[in-house]
């Protein structure tokens, strides 16, 4: 995160929400830094949404309160707390060309018709769609709605700019090509976001900082490599990415690190993760990512090592993904997922092949269950 996000632009203070008897916020607390990426990811019905409606003013809290550069917001009309907002479905006027929807809200704030002419100009620019003003959103393909969407969010300054799932409409390739263009959008501005999403791959690619929800509470707040690589709980671990998981019980407590006895019999090293983890006879998750594991050539030795069997293996361009077995370790039917760097040298990966696999004690997590 850069130096600018150095003070708190948005407080969540103990805030709730609750529709008749189900409480889709819980308690939140949550400070979003000046001029950061914050992303608020989670699977449907986490509460994501709501708080992000609760800061646009389009939800009320139950209770809490909710504050913008230390003043409360909550209980300001939308249209005057200065915040822009972008939804799922751009809401782009259809009657009205681009320009038009883009002067809109500079017509309602009062500004001249010369200013309105160079501010419309200028965030076309910015959008990378100069001469564009004069068509009608039918007219445009859903990228470029998309980034007029963003522009007219953007053309009234604000510091604080709100996404709703914006690129959910979109193919893979454009939705892609978006996130980059979005994140440039932010660097030039330096204006604070705060990006709805439920795609794992979205939050991890534009984010400084990410807010895992679930349940109507934030599992995890971190920055994303954080996220990924030290997950805190298991739901945390198996939302955001692939991982193995295993079953087991802790044997041994040796500083950080815990060995734990596996269905199978077989006993592996561990990162404790939390007190609960770090005791003997605790049950414990390990969570180990597809990556993290290799596949070990006669005579190689490594942390951890098991023997296992190739059901699939999978082309995947840049990697190869094996779907390997092995007896009481992993998921289902003890299926482990292994994703192999694809280069020259990686050796034939026949299903039925036996193979040696191995992993560092520091890549995988003991997590309570």
């Amino acid at each position: 995160m850069t130096e600018k996000a150095s003070t708190v632009h948005v407080r969540f203070a103990d805030v709730s929400k609750r529709y008749g008897s189900v409480l889709a916020v819980k308690n939140l607390n949550l400070d979003v830094l000046r001029g950061e990426f914050l992303t608020l990811l989670g699977p449907s019905g986490s509460g994501k949404t709501t708080a992000l409606m609760m800061l646009a003013g389009f939800e009320e809290p139950t209770s809490g309160e909710i504050l913008v550069n230390d003043r409360r917001i909550d209980n300001v009309p939308p249209n005057r707390r200065g915040i822009g907002m972008v939804f799922q479905n751009y809401a782009l006027f259809p009657h009205m060309t681009v320009a038009e929807n883009l002067a809109f809200p500079l017509e309602v704030r009062g500004l001249g018709k010369a200013e309105i002419a160079e501010r419309v100009a200028s965030v076309l620019d910015m959008v990378r769609l100069p001469g564009l003003g004069e068509r009608r959103p039918d007219q445009l393909s859903g990228g470029q709605q998309q980034r007029i969407a963003v522009a007219r969010a953007l053309i009234f300054k604000p510091t604080l700019v709100l996404m709703d799932e914006p690129l959910s409409a979109l193919d893979k390739q454009l939705r892609e090509q978006m996130q980059y263009e979005i994140k440039d959008i932010h660097a030039r501005l330096g204006v604070t976001f705060v990006y709805v999403t439920h795609d794992q791959t979205e939050a991890l690619t534009m984010s400084d900082r990410i807010a895992v929800f679930d349940a109507g509470t934030i599992q995890q707040l971190s920055d994303p490599a954080t996220l990924y690589e030290r997950p805190q709980t298991r739901f945390v671990a198996g939302f955001i990415g692939e991982n193995n998981r295993f079953d087991g019980t802790v044997e041994r407590v040796e500083g950080q690190q815990v060995a734990v006895r596996l269905v199978s019999g077989l006993t592996v090293r561990a990162l404790a993760v939390g007190e609960d983890t770090a005791r003997t006879g605790a049950p414990v998750v390990l969570s180990l990512r597809p990556e993290r594991l290799a596949l070990l050539h006669a005579g190689a030795e490594a942390d951890n090592m098991l023997q296992a069997t190739i059901r699939q293996t999978v082309y995947g361009g840049d990697h190869i993904r094996l779907v390997c077995t092995a007896e009481g370790v992993g998921g289902p039917a003890g299926q482990l997922v292994v994703k192999i760097p694809n280069r020259s040298g990686v050796p034939s990966l026949e299903p039925g092949a036996p193979v040696r696999l191995g992993w560092r004690t520091e890549d995988c997590l003991a997590l309570a269950p």
